[in-house]
C-alpha cells in the first residue's frame, strides 16, 4: 500500500492542485492513501524547517510530499514538491492534473479559511473539557514556590492532563500570590491551563479535584502544647466544611507540612466524612532524609536506597524501620545487574551507629523544624500524588500516612505512616510483608501520643502526657531506631514559631469575605 502525507500552507495554490490529484488518485486506486496537513502561512516556514530537521531532508517550498513506509517502519522517504508529485504521478499512475491557475487561487483561499475554521472549532472543543483543578492552601508558604514548576512540568499527572491552579491564602498575602501568577504564567507550561488566587474563604476549593494542605501561617504566639494542638481544630473544620460543601465528589486531599501531619488529616477527615477515604499524609518526606544519611554513610546516591518504612507520626514520633530496606548498585566485592541488591544491614557493620548517630540525627531535623523544607516538601508531595495517579514503582515499598482499620495491631481511628504501594489509582496496606512485627512497647509509644493528640485537641483530655515507659532500664534494639520528636520535644521550639489560639473561626479575618460558621 502507498501512503502519501502531502503537507502545504493552507493559501497555496499548488497545495490545492497536489491536493485535488491526490484526491483523485485515492478514489480511483485501491491501495493509495493520502493524509493531509496544512498550517497557517505565518507558521509555515518554521514548521517546515522543524520537519526537514528531524528527517535530514532538504526542502524549501509549499508543499511537500513524502511517502510513509508502512511495511518497513523508520522515517518516510521524501518525494519532493509540487512537480515532483504531478511527475510521479504521471509516470507511474499516467495520471495528471488540468487545474487552471484562477481555479488553483481559488481554492486555496477556500483551503485558507477551512483550515482558520477547524482550528477555531478545535479551540471550542478544548474549552468544553474541563482541567484538573487543583487547590493549594497556604499558598504564600515556600513549599508551594517549589511544588509548583514540578506540578507544571508535566511528570504529576501525565503530559496529556491539562491543570488549572488556584493558590487559596489569606487577604495579607494577596501581592506575593499576584507576583506568584505571573512567575508560573511565564513557565508558559503546555499543561497548564490557568493559574489563579483565591482569599475569599467562601469560594474555596470550589471544584477542586485535587487540594494540597501545607502548614498554615499565623501570627500569634501561644506558649503551651495543648494550645498548639487545639489550634489546628477551627482551621480544619473550616477547611473540611469547604470540602465537603464545594469540592468534586471525587476529590483528593494530600496534607504535607512538618507540624502536626497526622494529627491535621484526621481532623479533616472528621470533618469532611464524605471524602474521608481519599484524604492522605505524605510521608516520603522523612523517608527521603533517611535514605540520604544513609547514603552518605554507604557513600552511594539515596536513589539506590529503597524501602525505608516510615510507622507512626510522620512529624513526630516515628520508628525508622530498616529491616526491609535494600541497596542496588553498591560498588563492593559483590556485582550483579541493576535490578540486583542487598540488605542495607548487612552493609553497615556499625550496628551502634545506626541505633545512635542515625536516628540522632533525623531527631535533630524533626525537633528543630528544619526537615521537610520548601524543596523537599514540594517534592514529596508531587512524587506521592504521581504515584496516588500512575501507581508506584512495581515492587516498592511506599510509606504513607493513612487512617488505620487495625492493621499491624495500630489502634483504631488514628492516622499512622505505615507501608503501602499505589495501584490502579488508590493505595493497598502491605500487610502480607513478613519480619515486619512491631514491639508492643514501640507500638504503644507512637500510638499514645497520636490518640493523646486527637484527644487534646478536641477537648476530650485537658492536658498532654508524653508516654513513658514502665521499664526504662529494659530499651530492646529496635527500639534505639525510635525518632524520639514526640510532641514534648515540639514544646522546645515554640518560642521559634507562632500559633495563634482559637477563639472562633474568626481568626480566619485576614480572608475576604464572610466566615464561613462551622
Amino acid at each position: 500500500m502507498a501512503k502519501f502525507v502531502i503537507a502545504g500552507r493552507a493559501d497555496c495554490p499548488y497545495y490545492a492542485k497536489t491536493e485535488l490529484l491526490a484526491d483523485y488518485l485515492q478514489k480511483n486506486l485501491p491501495d493509495f492513501r493520502i493524509h493531509k496537513i496544512t498550517q497557517r502561512p505565518e507558521v509555515w516556514e518554521d514548521w517546515l524547517k522543524d520537519v526537514c530537521e528531524k528527517n535530514e531532508w532538504s526542502h524549501k517550498n509549499s508543499p511537500i510530499i513524502w511517502r510513509e513506509l508502512l511495511d518497513r517502519g523508520g522515517k518516510g522517504l521524501l518525494l519532493g514538491g509540487y512537480n515532483e508529485f504531478l511527475e510521479h504521478a504521471q509516470l507511474y499512475y499516467d495520471v495528471t492534473s488540468s487545474m487552471t491557475t484562477e481555479l488553483m487561487m481559488v481554492i486555496a483561499q477556500e483551503n485558507l479559511g477551512a483550515h482558520i475554521e477547524k482550528e477555531q472549532e478545535e479551540e471550542a472543543l478544548k474549552t468544553c473539557i474541563n482541567p484538573l483543578q487543583v487547590w493549594i492552601t497556604s499558598a504564600s508558604a515556600p513549599a508551594c514556590y517549589n511544588l509548583i514548576p514540578i506540578l507544571t512540568s508535566g511528570e504529576v499527572f501525565g503530559m496529556h492532563t491539562e491543570i488549572s491552579i488556584t493558590l487559596f491564602d489569606n487577604k495579607q498575602a494577596e501581592e506575593y500570590l499576584k507576583s506568584l501568577v505571573v512567575e508560573t504564567q511565564d513557565l508558559a507550561s503546555p499543561v497548564l491551563r490557568s493559574v489563579s488566587i483565591c482569599t475569599k474563604v467562601e469560594e474555596a476549593f470550589c471544584q477542586a479535584h485535587v487540594i494540597v494542605v501545607l502548614d498554615e501561617s499565623t501570627d500569634k504566639e501561644v506558649f503551651t502544647l495543648e494550645d498548639c494542638l487545639r489550634s489546628r481544630v477551627p482551621l480544619c473544620r473550616l477547611y473540611g466544611y469547604l470540602i465537603e460543601k464545594n469540592a468534586h465528589e471525587s476529590v483528593r486531599v494530600i496534607v504535607g507540612g512538618k507540624t502536626f501531619v497526622n494529627l491535621k488529616t484526621v481532623l479533616l477527615m472528621r470533618y469532611a466524612p464524605r471524602v474521608a477515604h481519599n484524604i492522605i499524609a505524605v510521608a516520603l518526606g522523612v523517608e527521603g532524609e533517611a535514605k540520604a544519611i544513609l547514603a552518605r554513610k554507604l557513600k552511594t546516591a539515596p536513589s539506590y536506597i529503597k524501602d525505608v518504612i516510615i510507622w507512626g507520626n510522620i512529624s513526630g514520633n516515628n520508628y525508622v524501620d530498616l529491616r526491609k530496606t535494600r541497596v542496588y548498585r553498591y560498588e563492593s566485592a559483590i556485582w550483579g545487574p541493576l535490578h540486583y541488591s542487598r540488605p542495607l544491614l548487612n552493609l553497615i557493620f556499625d550496628s551502634e551507629w545506626v541505633k545512635r548517630e542515625f536516628v540522632a540525627t533525623l531527631k535533630n531535623l524533626t525537633a528543630t523544624g528544619r526537615q521537610c523544607g520548601g524543596i523537599l516538601a514540594a517534592h514529596s508531595i508531587a512524587t506521592t500524588l504521581k504515584y496516588w495517579y500512575h501507581g508506584s514503582p512495581p515492587g516498592e515499598i511506599v510509606s504513607l500516612g493513612i487512617l488505620s482499620e487495625g492493621q499491624f495491631g495500630i489502634p483504631k481511628g488514628i492516622v499512622f505512616s505505615m507501608p503501602v504501594k499505589f495501584e490502579n489509582g488508590t493505595w493497598m496496606v502491605l500487610t502480607d510483608l513478613k519480619d515486619i512485627e512491631i514491639s508492643e512497647q514501640i507500638m504503644t509509644r507512637m500510638t499514645s501520643d497520636l490518640i493523646q493528640e486527637k484527644l487534646v485537641a478536641l477537648g476530650d483530655k485537658i492536658h498532654f502526657q508524653p508516654y513513658q515507659s514502665e521499664h526504662k532500664d529494659l530499651v530492646p534494639d529496635e527500639e534505639k531506631n525510635l525518632v524520639m520528636s514526640d510532641a514534648a520535644d515540639f514544646l522546645n521550639r515554640i518560642p521559634q514559631t507562632t500559633f495563634e489560639k482559637p477563639q472562633s473561626l474568626e481568626f480566619l479575618n485576614g480572608f475576604e469575605g464572610k466566615t464561613v460558621e462551622s
